[in-house]
């Protein structure tokens, strides 16, 4: 069994003092479980972008909005920003760098599109906004920055 010395830290303990080091295990969870959120919400999006292209009379819009696209025309967006939000969610999952950047810019543009799709499913475009707002978060968190003792 090896031996540690007194300056060497314990296996999982904070290297730095502060409460989470970036070789934690939060920096990469946050960026996995964003990977998987990307993945999870560009589904939905495919869904709701062939049920929107395959079927005019499936959403209805709830009030009178600014907005006012054709459902097929909204199916089509959904489909192809569905597509693109799973191939970056696969990426942030194999850690590829080009996918961090893309996910933070995809998940600001799918709160966008999720805002104006409010009329049409305010539950579910909400639940998107949230998703969006939290993958943006996890790759955006530097990990790196510890709080000082004080």
């Amino acid at each position: 069994m090896a031996q540690t010395s007194p300056s060497t830290p314990a296996a999982g303990a904070p290297r730095d003092g502060g409460p989470y080091d970036a070789r934690s295990g939060w920096a990469a969870g946050g960026t996995v479980f964003a990977g998987v959120l990307l993945l999870v919400d560009g589904v939905l999006a495919v869904i709701k972008g062939i049920v929107g292209i395959a079927k005019d009379d499936v959403y209805s819009r709830l009030g009178d909005y600014v907005f006012k696209f054709d459902v097929t025309a909204w199916g089509w967006i959904h489909l192809v920003l569905g597509i693109i939000l799973v191939i970056v969610g696969a990426g942030l999952l194999k850690g590829t760098y080009w996918a961090r950047a893309m996910g933070v810019a995809l998940a600001a543009f799918d709160i966008i599109v999720n805002f104006m799709w409010l009329p049409y499913a305010p539950v579910w475009a909400i639940i998107s906004i949230a998703i969006g707002v939290f993958v943006i978060w996890a790759l955006c968190y530097d990990g790196t920055r510890t709080r000082s003792a004080a």
